[in-house]
């Protein structure tokens, strides 16, 4: 009977995919103490299955919620919070591209694998009716995988925030205005270290739950892979991690990867727009998404917008306006991902770089070889140097349109093998990755890229210099005090605030009524350990500041924080500490929580410290962490091989009724890791449970 269920299961995902032959009982997923998942078989193919049936097992909702999302179908499931995400998706033309491409950019080796992995959510799905939120999500398709990665990619790219000032009328003032997300990445010489190792810190900072919060697993094949790190939902193979050769950091970076055209229209017809002398008709787009009311109640809304030359074009009170984004020019990013998960030196490496199927993101990297290396990633169109890309591009000529030609990979900011023996990046500019005199200069093609100039730090990256100068030569506990270290510098700089060190040096005498607060952060040793008793105080007035700046529109891109503000923010931190504390030197532990089902945790950390960690106001009063550090990952190579270590925030499952939902969040409330390997039989020797898809178990 089980053996016709099974077939009836592969007949209706057959119908949609067709991978190779697949032996279900010959993929092994071995379940580690504290729920990760090691994908163990004989072909790439079979691990992409393997590992598309763990992540269901654990985070099936966030899973569906995204493939919706990427066909258009979120609407059908969150209502009009899904409904916004779903025309955003539309607009963007995240499903024609991939549907464009698909058919001549994903082939070979690669296709098998990606649908493979299509294949097991399909499996999955069939076998478990009761967990699908959706009943006409089901089957997904590698396009949609497809559409996911581009969507992600553009997330991290800041560019769908150009769009959303178009659509909400601001983007006549407020154009690049993005804040830079964080993340950290360290790559250490053993020219530098006291163990003749080599080092790499993994380490992002991301929301701590939902589609972009990390999942650690450990994929290996007879086929020559075997790499350990962190994915997302939906997810093929790892972002970021090591394998037994080399390892890599992801960080996000900042520069031109979206530009906005201003057309003219012409007066006696509103549907055409000059270009190169001639008027040209906007071709009309009209897109329908359902839109859940309640229970099994929903209706359609449409939407239309248009497309010009230049991309999708939108008609707005303030003129209408053209968008073009960089992800947009490559659907290869999980080929990509996919080949520098098998890389085995830094040459096969560098050679999946070249695809610049990312189109986005900081690589940090290190290998057993003892090459460190940083770049700044990006698959850059060649744009005309005579107009300013940075602003609102005419949209009436040729001159503006971006041409085929990527700017190659080696015209990027990029350090390899530096003297000073170290490289890192915090989302700093690319300029300042090593010492000094191993940075890369700045050239003329950055009037086109629109990197950060040189010297436009953030507080981590000051922090990080500040410490990294303290070292001839380090040891791995120096390096683990680096990575964890939750103190600013000592002048503190931040994109969002230029000046934010003036919240430091107010005159208690001008504000008596506050004068207790100040004096206190004057005297603030600037760290957030748990038992810190002025960090509470400064996260409670930062964030009402940052809400003060937000609702008036000034939260821009390197702007300014008034007197004013400081002040506003002090009172509001001091009243709230009083009213619930009664006291100002409130430990941070008390306020600060890192909290999942029945677990409540004290939580160390504030934004922008090496260690960031971003919280809000939650229920009880306390502040509840929801992003900054969470998948953590340090790796050193060796004579005797490579060494791993590391953390998730809370656990393998999303799941609450699993063991797994709360397994790490000791370890990482109290900054502790746990060791990994990558050797298959020390794997199974040591795993809680192995077993194959369907529940066949070993």
């Amino acid at each position: 009977m089980r053996v016709v269920f099974f077939f009836l299961v592969l007949l209706s995902v057959s119908c949609t995919t067709k991978p190779e032959a697949i032996e279900f009982s010959a993929i092994k997923i071995a379940r580690d103490t504290y729920g990760v998942p090691h994908i163990i078989a004989k072909t790439d193919a079979e691990v992409a299955y393997g590992l598309a049936w763990a992540q269901c097992e654990d985070q099936f909702i966030t899973l569906q919620e995204l493939m919706a999302a990427c066909k258009g179908m979120l609407g059908e499931i969150k209502g009009k919070e899904g409904l916004v995400a779903d025309f955003g998706i539309k607009f963007m033309g995240l499903q024609e591209i991939a549907k464009a491409n698909y058919k001549r950019d994903v082939t070979g080796k690669f296709k098998t694998y990606l649908e493979s992995f299509v294949a097991g959510v399909n499996a999955y799905a069939t076998l478990h009716p009761e967990e699908v939120v959706l009943d006409d999500l089901f089957p997904i398709t590698g396009q949609d995988v497809i559409v996911g990665y581009l969507l992600g990619n553009l997330e991290v790219s800041h560019a769908g925030k150009d769009l959303a000032k178009i659509l909400n009328g601001t983007i006549l003032k407020e154009l690049n205005t993005d804040v830079p997300k964080g993340s950290n990445a360290i790559a250490i010489s053993k020219r530098k270290t006291t163990d003749d190792k080599t080092y790499l810190a993994i380490n992002s900072h991301q929301p701590l739950e939902g589609w972009y919060s990390w999942y650690e697993a450990h994929l290996v094949s007879d086929e020559g892979m075997n790499i350990l790190g962190g994915t997302f939902a939906g997810g093929i193979c790892i972002f970021h991690g090591a394998n037994e050769n080399l390892a890599w950091a992801h960080t996000v970076n900042h520069a031109d990867f979206s530009d906005v055209y201003q057309l003219e229209m012409n007066p006696k017809n509103d549907n055409q727009y000059k270009f190169d002398g001639e008027w040209l008709e906007l071709k009309k787009k009209k897109y329908t998404s359902w839109f859940k009311l309640a229970g099994p109640i929903k209706f359609p809304i449409s939407r239309t917008i248009y497309e010009s030359k230049y991309g999708p074009t939108f008609k707005t009170e303030q003129g209408v306006f053209a968008w073009n984004f960089v992800v947009g020019r490559s659907i290869k990013m999980a080929e990509q991902w996919y080949e520098m998960n098998k890389a085995t030196n830094f040459k096969e490496f560098k050679n999946a770089l070249e695809i610049l199927g990312i189109s986005t993101l900081n690589f940090v990297y290190a290998d057993r070889e003892d090459n460190i290396y940083y770049v700044s990633n990006g698959g850059f169109p060649y744009r005309n140097p005579k107009y300013n890309w940075s602003g609102i591009l005419p949209g009436n000529t040729s001159e503006t349109l971006w041409g085929e030609k990527t700017i190659p990979l080696d015209s990027l900011p990029q350090v390899l093998n530096p003297k000073g023996g170290w490289v890192f990046n915090t989302n700093n500019t690319p300029y300042s990755a090593t010492d000094s005199l191993s940075n890369f200069k700045e050239t003329s093609l950055n009037k086109i890229m629109g990197y950060q100039s040189k010297g436009l730090e953030n507080n981590r990256s000051s922090r990080f210099l500040e410490l990294i100068s303290q070292y001839d030569s380090l040891s791995y506990s120096d390096f683990k005090r680096i990575k964890y270290d939750n103190q600013y510098p000592s002048k503190m700089t931040t994109p969002k605030a230029i000046n934010l060190e003036d919240l430091m040096h107010l005159d208690a005498s001008k504000y008596p009524d506050i004068s207790d607060a100040i004096t206190q952060l004057t005297n603030w040793n600037r760290k957030s350990n748990l038992e810190n008793t002025t960090a509470a105080l400064f996260i409670i007035s930062w964030l009402e500041i940052d809400r003060i700046r937000t609702e008036s529109g000034r939260n821009i891109l390197y702007g300014t924080v008034t007197e004013e503000d400081c002040v506003a923010g002090i009172r509001k931190a001091k009243k709230e500490l009083l009213e619930k504390y009664g006291s100002l030197e409130v430990p941070l532990k008390k306020v600060q929580r890192l909290i999942r089902g029945d677990v409540n945790l004290p939580m160390a950390g504030m934004p922008d410290v090496l260690a960031a960690m971003y919280s809000k106001e939650h229920t009880d009063g306390t502040y509840k962490a929801f992003a900054g550090e969470s998948y953590i990952e340090l790796v050193r190579f060796g004579k005797n091989g490579v060494e791993i270590e590391s953390v998730n925030t809370f656990g393998a499952s999303e799941k609450p009724t699993s063991k797994y939902y709360t397994s790490e969040m000791k370890l990482f409330a109290n900054q502790q890791l746990k060791k990994m390997t990558l050797n298959k039989k020390e794997v199974l020797k040591n795993a809680v449970r192995i077993y194959s898809p369907f529940g066949i178990k070993k």
